[in-house]
């Protein structure tokens, strides 16, 4: 089957890969657009799990301050190379992520950043809760897992669904790694709200 040049920029919109890797994509998938997406997220993917151990030490401090000025944020994004830090997607996730901050105010940046006594708290808070002690004893435990679960997904940056789409921000950066190629991590972030903890 002939891949038509137009098919092949389709394809490149949609996913932001190569021109040669989106044609040889659709070659594969006989035309089909849809396995050709998949494919190429599939390779997409493996590429980004062999760069996840790549050191990145370059990439931007960025701030962005919500309409209004009452809520703010200062985050550090590394990539691999400075050349990346300019790039105009990497400039945009940054700002995504950023603007993710602002919006749903996660605490941390991963599982891996939160305080064990912060979890443990938590968990005692869960198991004097009322409700809790109402259900059948057998369960209790595995409905308090099921709450810290919850509660880690809302406090952790890379776990919380990405505000524009059905994909978490882990996903997104994992996405943004295949695409330019590079190591990407959250390093730090701070938000900032107007009258917080006064």
């Amino acid at each position: 089957m002939a891949i038509t040049a137009e098919a092949v920029k389709d394809l490149r919109e949609r996913t932001g890969a190569g021109m040669m890797d989106c044609k040889r994509a659709l070659q594969e998938a006989d035309g089909d657009v849809e396995k050709a997406v998949l494919a190429l997220r599939e390779a997409g993917l493996a590429a980004a799990a062999k760069k996840a151990g790549r050191e990145a030490r370059e990439g931007l401090v960025s701030s962005y301050i919500h309409t209004g000025g009452r809520v703010g944020v200062l985050l550090e994004v590394n990539c691999e190379t400075d050349f990346v830090a300019r790039n105009e997607q990497f400039q945009k996730l940054v700002r995504d992520i950023a603007m993710q901050i602002a919006g749903l105010a996660p605490l941390y940046v991963s599982r891996e950043h939160v305080p064990p006594e912060a979890i443990e708290a938590k968990r005692v808070a869960l198991e004097l809760d009322e409700a809790l002690a109402k259900k059948p004893e057998t369960v209790r435990a595995q409905i308090v897992d099921g709450q810290i679960r919850k509660w880690l997904e809302e406090i952790c940056l890379l776990e919380q669904p990405f505000r524009d789409g059905d994909q978490t921000v882990e996903q997104l950066i994992t996405n943004a790694i295949a695409t330019i190629g590079e190591n990407i991590r959250v390093r730090r972030f701070v938000r900032y709200a107007l009258g917080e903890e006064i």
